[in-house]
């Protein structure tokens, strides 16, 4: 029996731009299925309900909401780890590297926030406002990656820094203002386990996996809090020891296991679920409306003129400086992969409406706009830099580990 040759598919998965590659697959393919015979069988096991119920305990729930609410805080776990790295010794260590990328983030989350409310400001659809604040770091880094050589370092480096805030500012705006029904009991419970967390850190506690035990409770009881349960994942990313030396830290260790499951399977498996968008002709004519209209000029033209018109500020009084190497049409290429929305645009969707129909046409919108938001990017980026940039300073590849599968 002839032994199958692995080789073509260990190069996939070394590849930088692997997992925006499966996740496109997964969108593609959950589309298809959404709009066959198929749609039906995908629905049900989506709907399927699993789990323990037993006296106070209660853990019983769809297929879907563990994907969004269980798998998901194993991705906000990652970003929790990835925030709290830039800060104690990356991108976002000191002011001076700070400045820059988190006043862009700033602006290039306001202003799309600010279009969409002046398309849907008191309509049933104003509570999606959040919708078209976020960048999607993967499939934003997996295209910048692509132009390889073309552009400078020092603006692979700028956007992965300016994505990560962008996270940062989803997470506090779901904490805050997508919560609902506090229940201060279970967040008082939730409180004691991040005590005792904290306090295996001053103990240094150096094992990151044995964190995710009080982990587990802590999720739990957010769950249950009222608070979105993906959250806990921040929360507990924030209490895992770390340092600013060569030493892999235990933050470090733990960020480095999750890469590969996050990019490689929780991520895709969150598109695929929440990516089977049945066609229907009301949901093309909702494009034009107020909800798709919102989304689309936030994520297409509020992204980019926000982080530019910030930048240009920034600039101008010199409170940062343009990326090495960089020239002004590059920021705006920069603003446009930022308008890439994708997973977090429509996990932020999800907790947006009630209404199906408005769920799904503000999936379609984040979808087709993402998809001219990437292309339109790239081709800046592209024309931009028509002479190959050597590249005079290493990109770090632990900056960007969300967007890259593997090192």
């Amino acid at each position: 029996m002839q032994k199958i040759n692995l080789t073509v598919f260990k190069q996939f998965f070394k590849s930088a731009n692997a997992g925006g590659i499966l996740l496109l697959i997964c969108v593609v393919l959950s589309l298809a299925i959404a709009n066959s015979p198929w749609k039906y069988d995908l629905q049900a096991l989506l709907d399927y309900t699993f789990g323990i119920e037993y006296g106070a305990l209660h853990l019983r729930y769809p297929v879907l909401l563990w994907i969004n609410d269980g798998l998901m805080a194993v991705f906000f776990l990652l970003v929790g780890l990835e925030i709290k790295r830039e800060v104690v010794e990356g991108e976002l260590s000191s002011p001076k590297k700070a400045s820059l990328p988190i006043l862009c983030a700033i602006g290039g989350a306001i202003v799309p926030a600010l279009i969409y409310l002046s398309l849907n400001s008191g309509a049933t659809t104003e509570g999606g406002w959040g919708i078209p604040m976020a960048t999607d770091i993967a499939f934003a880094l997996a295209v910048i990656n692509v132009l390889g050589k073309r552009i400078p370092a020092s603006l692979k480096i700028f956007l992965a820094a300016l994505a990560i805030v962008d996270d940062l500012i989803a997470i506090l705006v779901i904490a805050f203002f997508y919560s609902s029904g506090i229940e201060f009991t279970y967040l008082l419970y939730a409180g004691l386990g991040l005590v005792v967390l904290l306090l295996m850190n001053r103990f240094n506690i150096l094992n990151p996996y044995l964190y995710l035990i009080p982990g587990i409770f802590i999720w739990y009881f957010v769950h249950h809090s009222g608070i979105h349960a993906t959250i806990a994942g921040v929360l507990v990313a924030m209490t895992l020891p770390t340092n600013d030396t060569d030493i892999e830290s235990p933050l470090e260790r733990l960020e480095h296991a999750l890469v590969r499951p996050v990019n490689f399977l929780i991520i895709p498996i969150f598109a695929f679920a929440n990516t089977n968008i049945t066609l229907e002709s009301e949901m093309i004519g909702g494009l034009a409306a107020p909800l798709g209209l919102g989304i689309t000029l936030g994520l297409l033209l509020g992204k980019p003129i926000g982080i530019f018109l910030t930048t240009l500020l920034c600039v101008k009084s010199k409170i940062g400086l343009l990326p090495e190497g960089s020239r002004w049409i590059h920021i705006v290429g920069v603003g446009l992969l930022a308008g890439i929305g994708f997973t977090m645009s429509i996990f932020i969707s999800l907790l947006s409406f009630s209404d199906p129909l408005h769920i799904s046409e503000a999936k379609l919108s984040i979808l087709l706009t993402s998809l001219l938001a990437g292309v339109s990017g790239y081709l800046v980026l592209h024309f931009s830099s028509k002479k190959v940039i050597p590249e005079k300073k290493k990109l770090d590849n632990d900056t960007i580990t969300i967007g890259k599968a593997l090192d």
